[in-house]
């Protein structure tokens, strides 16, 4: 087995102030996901994106954080909430979910797109191709934090995890960094330019880079999901399938329906 890289979750602490490794992480995805989406609105002539990129990336990282607490406290621990509701705004505490936190952001770009009259979709597909750097260095936040960690394992590249007890377990975090970071950033970055190219929109209208997202995410971590740990307080759902599994499997479900809709869409929309 390969030997955890035990690291202080604490990258500097002045007094009582902390900065950990995985708030950094956090940081620097949304850095790269302003500086990707600028970008891409400077390629594609996006004038009005470029003008409301700050305020809209500051509503979508709201999202991605309220969402994200509010899905895990939804999705994962309902229970003991309900019971300590007071504990709900605690995130330093822990407890994300990504499900939530993709909920939120697309509820709040949405909200923002309509109130500044933003094109959703347009907007949706730039953000959402940098969207795997953050699950990149997210995941890597949680390898760090020795959390999240695998089932255990034979494999030789398992690691035996300080919260996982004696016996080694997949490093589920980096699996995940891998399909869902750099993976799934090639391909999307790959196509960006698809919706923007006027011979490509019947196959490729606004909004079908979202529903690959949603799709190759939704393979990516239900895959994962078999050799990762589930949630002590769900397990297995059916003895069969995690929590993770059964909310990958609506992004599943959702995608061909949404790419079918947005192409209908825009063949209604197209001259005749």
């Amino acid at each position: 087995m390969l030997a955890y890289p035990t690291i202080d979750p604490v990258l500097l602490s002045v007094g009582p102030i902390q900065l950990r490794w995985y708030g950094l992480m956090y940081v620097i995805g949304f850095a790269a996901a302003y500086l990707l989406v600028l970008y891409q609105a400077k390629l594609f002539h996006w004038q009005q994106m470029r003008d409301r990129l700050d305020d809209l990336h500051l509503f979508l990282i709201l999202g991605v954080v309220l969402g994200g607490r509010l899905g895990y406290v939804l999705f994962y621990n309902p229970a003991y909430y309900l019971a300590h509701p007071l504990d709900i705004p605690a995130i330093w505490t822990g407890g994300m979910s990504f499900h939530g936190g993709c909920l939120g952001a697309l509820l709040a770009g949405y909200l923002f797109c309509r109130r500044t009259g933003l094109d959703f979709w347009k907007a949706a597909d730039l953000f959402i191709v940098s969207a795997p750097i953050g699950l990149f260095f997210g995941r890597l936040g949680n390898f760090i934090n020795g959390e999240l960690f695998g089932r255990i394992t034979v494999v030789p590249w398992g690691m035996v995890f300080p919260e996982g007890g004696p016996l080694p377990r997949h490093p589920s975090q980096l699996y995940e960094a891998l399909l869902e970071g750099v993976v799934l950033f090639i391909v999307l970055w790959a196509v960006k330019a698809k919706p923007w190219q006027p011979a490509s929109t019947s196959r490729w209208p606004h909004g079908t880079l979202l529903a690959l997202f949603l799709g190759l995410y939704g393979c990516f971590r239900f895959l994962v999901e078999f050799v990762r740990e589930p949630d002590p307080q769900i397990g297995l759902i059916g003895s069969t399938f995690s929590m993770g599994q059964l909310l990958c499997l609506a992004m599943i479900v959702a995608a061909p329906l949404l790419w079918r809709w947005l192409h209908q869409r825009a063949t209604q929309d197209r001259p005749r």
